[in-house]
Parts: structure tokens; C-alpha cells; sequence
């Protein structure tokens, strides 16, 4: 696949989340140059960036401020305990608890 086709085929998707809501919402989402931008507004407000093109597919199928779908709440937990992991300072930290763990 060519550089251009990867480019134009990325996705992205922010999501956000309340303690008052149900369901995570979706802020943002892209192909292309705009997935590009919503990653790289992220990389600048520290915000951790996780990559799963199939989940990513999915969601951006979905409308602006619509809720994650009740079937997709466990991808959504595994990605939220994966950043309860994560440290800025040893990025390979929750991919080594991760793999001791199994997953």
C-alpha cells in the first residue's frame, strides 16, 4: 500500500467521558488529514493516543456526541485499564502488564 493510501485510510476517534454519563461520547472523529490532526492535538495535550483500526472503524461510523454502543463497552474498558497503566515516562510499561497478564 502506498504512503498516500495509508494516509488517506487512518482514522481517529476521541472519546470522552463523565461520571455523570452512561457511556462514553464521541468528540471527534476523522480520516485522513483529520485523523492525522486529532492525534496530533492529543500528542500536544498529553492526551495518550491508542491505536485498534477495528475499533476505530466502527466508531466512525457513529455521529458526534453519540454514545458508544452498549456492545462495545468492553473494548472501551480494556482501552481506559490500558491508560490506568500507561506512563508517560515508560511507555512500554503497560504493554510488558499486559503481556504478563495474558492479554
Amino acid at each position: 500500500m502506498s504512503r498516500y493510501k495509508d494516509k488517506i485510510s487512518k482514522k481517529a476517534i476521541a472519546l470522552k467521558y463523565d461520571n455523570d454519563q452512561i457511556a462514553p461520547v464521541i468528540v471527534a472523529s476523522g480520516m485522513g488529514y483529520a485523523a492525522e490532526k486529532i492525534v496530533e492535538l492529543a500528542a500536544k495535550s498529553q492526551v495518550p493516543v491508542y491505536e485498534d483500526t477495528s475499533l476505530a472503524t466502527i466508531l466512525s461510523r457513529l455521529e458526534l456526541g453519540a454514545e458508544v454502543p452498549e456492545e462495545l463497552y468492553q473494548a472501551i474498558v480494556d482501552i481506559y485499564v490500558y491508560f490506568l497503566k500507561f506512563s508517560p515516562s515508560n511507555p512500554l510499561q503497560a504493554t510488558e502488564a499486559d503481556t504478563a497478564e495474558g492479554r
